[in-house]
């Protein structure tokens, strides 16, 4: 079970590294010629804040 916590952590992390990214590129087309790129990806950002709160959800239950 702590193999379990350890690897669903890990995740979480990951996860939040990939919305900073995804925002980064994002910001980059923000406002530019490619506009309907950073839309989209800031769509991606918000799917992921809501995965990522839903296995920080499911971390506490593990703890």
């Amino acid at each position: 079970m702590e193999s379990d916590l350890a690897e669903l952590s890990s995740m979480a992390t990951q996860i939040d590294e990939l919305v900073d990214r995804i925002v980064k590129v994002a910001q980059k087309h923000r406002g530019g010629d490619r506009d309907d790129i950073a839309v989209r990806l800031f769509e991606v950002e918000r799917s992921l804040h809501g995965a990522g709160r839903n296995l920080q959800s499911a971390v506490r239950a593990y703890r």
